[in-house]
């Protein structure tokens, strides 16, 4: 457990462990969804895959629909990894960036189940669905962010070749 404990990284706590926990305690509060877990260890390991979740809905909807909406403007990944080698601080700020993101991400969706929510009432066939819905959505978005860290990885490879 201590070796496991010494791998988390500040990423890992502010990019997905800090967002499944607001995400979990905001759809438990406001909405009824029972997400609080009693037990300490599951609840460790379901706040952190809910906070995975909401970072890659970041990765794949929210920052393409800022930059198409040029909200946000990014520097050519290339340049971004040569800047990276001279200058240690451009990964701490784009870990902090990347947290920004995934916060935004977070209430996005929580206005997402909100949305959802008052659709299922609206919708009863939908009820009884969400697991399904659910194991669907998550599928297409683990698939599409596979496909994006690879892409992120071959880039990579060819920046520093």
């Amino acid at each position: 457990m201590n070796e496991l404990l010494n791998k988390i990284t500040s990423y890992n706590i502010f990019n997905y462990l800090l967002p499944g926990i607001v995400f979990a305690i905001l759809a438990h509060d406001f909405l009824h969804y029972p997400t609080i877990q009693p037990d300490i260890i599951i609840g460790a390991f379901l706040y952190y895959f809910i906070g995975l979740v909401v970072s890659r809905f970041g990765s794949l909807v929210v920052e393409p629909i800022f930059k198409k909406s040029r909200f946000v403007k990014f520097a050519d990944y290339g340049d971004f990894v040569a800047a990276s080698k001279k200058d240690e601080k451009i990964d701490l700020l784009s870990e902090v960036n990347n947290t920004y993101r995934t916060l935004c991400s977070l209430f996005v969706l929580i206005l997402l189940l909100k949305l959802y929510a008052k659709l299922e009432q609206k919708l009863p066939f939908l009820t009884g669905w969400d697991t399904t819905i659910l194991g669907a959505l998550l599928l297409v978005m683990f698939a599409f962010s596979y496909r994006k860290q690879t892409s992120y990885i071959a880039r990579r490879i060819k920046a520093n070749g």
